[in-house]
């Protein structure tokens, strides 16, 4: 079998493609990327993959069987367009299967839920693009969370809009681990899962920081409207409504779903106790 994994030069990208390169070999992986050079760490073929051009994944896709589609980071409503190129690229080179990593998350009415449709609306192309499928909806990534405790630290809280809410939480490494099955099994194709640990709140993953990292940080509360002016302050209008809306949906509950993970990996998502006692001992 010969995979491609498109923006293999992020981190999501970069650990699919190093855990397929376990299972299959170097010489069975192919990557693609914007800036290659940040690619080359990882010792496969490397081609350019501009997401608004078709013909960059055309010769790319030559010879593979199944293509990794990482959804973009553009503007959701440039992400539509830009996904089509590349299942068009796919059907074009006669690749068998796409497997896509969408997101979980309800429909609500947040500044987040242009990004949840356009990944639905994808999910759909695929579904109709006459290729064999599997699709995952990522969990939100724990870890920009503990990247961010120099922060967390310096103000001594933990703040945002979530309330009690729960939310569906993963890890970059276990949404990898679950991606290569469904890659490599087809028992998996025509089904779409939801890629998650236990769901948790805001107030039990700062107690998870405090065990982790010896701290004594608090859980703030801010009302929807103040996160999203300080989102938007600290961060610009585009991703502070990315962020306001990823809180207002865990307020919402939109974010906490039932999950899927077992059904795709094979095994159970990482416990986060383990998890962040990984942390401490690091």
């Amino acid at each position: 079998m010969k995979v491609a994994v498109t923006a293999v030069s992020g981190q999501l990208g970069s650990a699919i493609a190093q855990q397929l390169i376990d299972k299959i070999g170097d010489d069975n992986v192919v990557g693609t990327a914007r800036a290659i050079s940040k690619a080359e760490h990882l010792g496969i073929t490397l081609h350019p993959g501009d997401y608004n051009r078709t013909s960059d994944f055309i010769e790319a896709f030559n010879g593979v069987d199944v293509v990794m589609i990482l959804s973009g980071m553009d503007a959701p409503e440039k992400r539509i367009e830009q996904h089509r190129n590349i299942i068009k690229a796919a059907r074009d080179a006669d690749v068998r299967k796409i497997v896509y990593t969408s997101i979980v998350g309800a429909e609500g009415n947040t500044t987040f839920d242009a990004i949840v449709q356009c990944n639905r609306q994808t999910e759909q192309d695929i579904r109709e693009s006459g290729l064999e499928w599997s699709i995952g909806r990522n969990g939100l990534y724990i870890e920009p969370d503990v990247e961010y405790m120099e922060t967390y630290k310096k103000d001594g809280k933990i703040a945002n809009c979530a309330g009690d809410g729960l939310c569906s939480y993963t890890t970059r490494e276990e949404l990898a681990y679950a991606y290569v099955q469904m890659i490599l099994y087809d028992d998996r194709n025509n089904q779409t899962f939801n890629l998650s640990g236990e769901a948790i709140t805001q107030q039990q993953l700062t107690a998870y920081l405090n065990r982790a990292f010896g701290t004594k940080l608090v859980y703030e509360e801010m009302n929807t409207e103040a996160y999203l002016a300080f989102q938007q302050e600290v961060n610009g209008d585009f991703l502070g409504k990315v962020i306001a809306g990823i809180y207002t949906k865990i307020r919402n509950g939109e974010f906490n779903i039932q999950s899927d993970f077992k059904a795709a990996a094979g095994r159970s998502h990482l416990r986060w106790e383990d998890f962040f006692n990984t942390l401490k001992h690091s």
